[in-house]
């Protein structure tokens, strides 16, 4: 994918400006006229090949809450009537965050020289994703920013409360994770040698158990620089090979197939397409626009890949339902869905009830994913209690049998 600047003229002849996400300029000239904009120039300005998308992660400068402050007060003010420029101005003398704050003192300078704020915003995907951006440029080609401000609100705090769930899903298994590490590192370092000790004393012939225990302790005490070089270096490959797209890919796909979290993950990144895509056709981007942003939105670079099979059959002249059926995502009662979308021009809507089917079947397996992870977090936590039972206590009490008699 590349981003192409262009200037155009839109269907009353005024002329108008902005980028999009496109193949290549023929693409991005076919989804210019379908939205009803005459190219005069398309340049493109750079490849990208990143997940762009509305990101809740760390690496972002600017947190999904300040996205979505900034976004509801636009909304206000040019519902008010207040000019552009001035919102901008505005906005940069209340907000803490300096980045935000530098980008939009240099989308004030962009206003007054002329340029349209989709096209100021299209400078800083660090800040504004690009389906942000499209969104603002669709609003004003339609003449209704303030209604893409509130389309992109309601996005927002959706995307965000998702989040939110999943992460909250999580947090309890990724805890008793972390716990066992630790207690297991502790139980080698501190915990074993000591016990080793007391063995080698009474110079009896140890259990089977017993001596790997004391040999892993006795690995983690003295090689202990070299596991956390190997961690270390592990760490730093896995992030090498997932910042590469076939990495990612292939990591987000084993992410779908986690058991019990697997299902949970890909029906919230189903529904943050469905949702997202219903968002783009109402407000009136081309479709295959619509796929091919959407394709960066959801989160998932294996999902995204499935996505851009989507346009890629689209373009070859199928129907959507066509090319949702050929991506093997979503179930047959989907595609009926959707399917009465089609016939109905109501496709929109229908993926709204899409994405709402697949947020309540999200809520329906958080609730019940504690209860289906406390017996397999019971199970780990009785063989590591069994493993020390057998391998420290049953030689001590042989021991104390040995030392009564």
């Amino acid at each position: 994918m590349a981003v192409f600047a262009y200037n155009g003229r839109n269907q009353s002849g005024a002329p108008v400006s902005g980028a999009v996400d496109a193949v290549n300029a023929e693409s991005a000239a076919h989804q210019l006229l379908s939205g009803g904009i005459h190219p005069i120039s398309i340049k493109a300005q750079k490849a990208d090949s990143d997940e762009e998308g509305i990101s809740f992660s760390f690496g972002r400068k600017v947190k999904a809450e300040e996205l979505i402050i900034l976004t509801r007060q636009l909304y206000s003010l040019t519902k008010a009537g207040v000019p552009l420029n001035k919102c901008i101005r505005g906005l940069a003398m209340t907000l803490k965050n300096p980045a935000l704050v530098k980008v939009l003192y240099e989308i004030e300078k962009n206003l007054n020289s002329g340029m349209t704020l989709s096209t100021s915003m299209s400078r800083h995907i660090e800040i504004f994703p690009r389906l942000y951006v499209s969104m603002v440029l669709v609003g004003e080609n339609s003449g209704r920013l303030e209604d893409a401000f509130k389309q992109l609100i309601e996005h927002l705090e959706l995307e965000q409360e998702t989040a939110r769930r999943i992460g909250g899903a999580f947090r309890y298994p990724m805890f008793v994770a972390i716990a066992l590490s630790i207690a297991i590192v502790i139980l080698n370092i501190f915990v074993i040698p000591v016990f080793a000790d007391i063995f080698s004393q009474f110079g009896a012939e140890l259990p089977l158990m017993t001596r790997i225990l004391i040999a892993t302790s006795n690995f983690f005490v003295s090689y202990w620089q070299i596991l956390l070089f190997i961690i270390i270096v592990a760490v730093v490959s896995f992030y090498q090979w997932i910042d590469k797209e076939e990495g990612r890919i292939k990591w987000d796909a084993f992410k779908l197939r986690i058991p019990l979290v697997g299902s949970i993950t890909k029906r919230a990144v189903l529904a943050r397409f469905c949702r997202t895509f219903a968002m783009m056709l109402s407000s009136g981007v081309p479709l295959i626009q619509a796929v091919e942003l959407c394709s960066a939105a959801v989160g998932n670079a294996a999902v995204g890949e499935r996505i851009r099979g989507m346009r890629r059959s689209i373009e070859r002249g199928e129907s959507l339902l066509q090319a949702i059926g050929n991506s093997d995502m979503f179930t047959p009662l989907v595609m009926q869905m959707v399917s009465v979308g089609e016939q109905t021009g109501q496709v929109d809507e229908m993926l709204n009830e899409v994405a709402d089917f697949y947020n309540r079947e999200v809520d329906y397996e958080i609730k019940n994913l504690s209860a289906n992870m406390e017996p397999i977090l019971i199970v780990m936590m009785s063989v590591l209690v069994g493993i020390l039972a057998i391998g420290i206590f049953l030689p001590m009490w042989e021991m104390f049998s040995v030392v009564q008699k």
